[in-house]
């Protein structure tokens, strides 16, 4: 069993920016040159998460519309006292999760036809973020 660790670097803007991350995903696991195991993507901080969705125009408002409806930006956050104005931020990552696991066989991510990776950043401001990919294989 072998055990890789990669760094994907990316900026974002904030405010529920959905960035498909599904092709560097799948070039890491490729450059292992591993045929089969499982890739973990997680997102250090607590005001971002990852997931998988269908990556187009309709799902992506849709995503960020839902998120609006169950932790709305304007309600009272305790946190907001004491930080940056953004727990509504916080909580949309809690919901979603920080990490997501992957199996890949044959060197190939296995996700189904219209499902994709992406990263969503909640936060209120552009960021520059980390995704580490742990990836188990042989």
């Amino acid at each position: 069993m072998t055990v890789l660790t990669k760094i994907i670097q990316l900026n974002t803007r904030g405010n529920n920016d959905i960035i498909d991350i599904t092709e560097d995903v799948a070039a890491a696991v490729a450059e292992t040159e591993l045929q089969a195991g499982v890739i973990t993507v997680f997102i250090p901080g607590s005001t971002a998460g990852v997931t998988t969705i269908e990556y187009e125009p309709g799902l992506i408002s849709d995503t960020t519309d839902m998120f609006e409806r169950i932790t709305p930006q304007e309600i009272k956050y305790h946190h907001n006292k004491y930080g940056e104005g953004n727990g509504h931020s916080h909580m949309r990552a809690l919901l979603l999760g920080a990490s997501l696991s992957i199996p890949f066989s044959a060197g190939r991510l296995t996700l189904g036809i219209w499902q994709q990776i992406v990263l969503i950043d909640f936060d209120n401001r552009p960021r520059s973020r980390q995704v580490i990919l742990q990836i188990m294989g042989e």
